[in-house]
């Protein structure tokens, strides 16, 4: 497993991360906490060592796993974790920054992802939602400064909204803010052209989220898929949104070569052939998607000619609205 910069951290993280939403137990259709605690385990042992986790996953069950799994290797990795939005908008609207994210609230949720982390200090805490209106707010400005000098956490970063990737340019260029977290992904590539130029100026690491757009990219999915009823993919994908994606992931099979077995290793390649990107984190439920995942981190990433191609490819959509 390769190693990058999480920008100007000092953090040396896995280029293949750990996207623990999954395992949390909600949204996702259930999970097998013994089969989440094998696949934990088997990304340390492959390398992993970044593991992105939020209360709102499981409200503290995916913590609680990562703790466990981190105890049972007897090695800790690096935790990223995230305080929700107080007036539980995602993504966030343009409303006064103190209804979002008031200083005492973000030091009672930290408090309590420590807690079930089992840990005194978080390594990222992350704001759940941004919005750049807030960038003059005191608030969370205040906590961010009171949860560093209490040694709480060591850094500081955002997960930006959903297909907005300019919504916190006005954030990096403070230098308060040391990650970025967002959506880029074979199908949605508006990040590369503003949000990656301007972090890797403020050397500001990024951290990649959907790669897989919700599983669309992994080849796994067809046009007569159904989800469990408590998957929030079957709203996602609802209507003839499936079969249009099925459709349009054929357009990437030429990616498919000797050291590219599979369309979820195309996507995650994809993804790490730009320099800007520090960490990618797919979620990884089973062992068989943490070995598999693992692979890509090779240093052989896709060429210049392979990326202008796929730029051609682009398509830009929200289906969680």
């Amino acid at each position: 497993m390769l190693l990058r910069a999480l920008g100007r951290t000092g953090l040396r993280v896995s280029e293949i991360g750990y996207g623990a939403w999954g395992i949390g137990g909600s949204w996702w259709g259930g999970t097998d906490d013994d089969e989440s605690l094998r696949a934990l385990v088997r990304a340390q042992e492959l390398g992993v060592n970044f593991f992105d986790t939020a209360y709102v996953y499981g409200n503290g069950h995916s913590e609680q796993l990562i703790a466990k799994a981190f105890a049972q290797t007897g090695r800790r990795g690096i935790v990223a974790t995230k305080v929700p939005p107080k007036n539980s908008q995602w993504p966030a609207k343009p409303v006064p920054a103190a209804q979002a994210f008031p200083a005492d609230w973000m030091v009672a949720c930290t408090e309590r992802s420590l807690k079930n982390l089992q840990t005194d200090c978080v390594d990222l805490q992350q704001l759940h939602v941004w919005h750049d209106d807030w960038v003059g707010a005191p608030e969370w400005r205040e906590a961010v400064a009171r949860l560093k000098k209490d040694g709480k956490i060591r850094f500081f970063g955002v997960s930006i909204n959903d297909y907005e990737p300019e919504n916190c340019l006005k954030l990096i260029q403070t230098g308060l803010v040391d990650t970025i977290q967002v959506i880029y992904n074979l199908f949605e590539q508006a990040p590369a052209e503003r949000l990656f130029p301007v972090c890797q100026e403020h050397r500001v690491g990024l951290i990649i989220r959907v790669p897989f757009d919700e599983g669309s990219l992994t080849g796994a999915l067809r046009p007569d898929t159904t989800f469990p009823k408590d998957d929030f993919r079957g709203d996602y994908f609802k209507g003839d949104r499936l079969r249009e994606v099925c459709e349009r992931v054929k357009a990437f099979d030429f990616l498919i070569r000797d050291d590219i077995t599979t369309p979820a290793q195309a996507a995650l390649k994809f993804c790490l052939s730009h320099p800007a990107v520090s960490t990618v984190i797919p979620g990884m439920r089973k062992v068989r998607h943490v070995e598999a995942n693992a692979q890509v981190s090779n240093g052989r990433l896709l060429s210049p000619e392979e990326l202008a191609h796929l730029k051609l490819l682009a398509w830009r959509r929200n289906f969680y609205d």
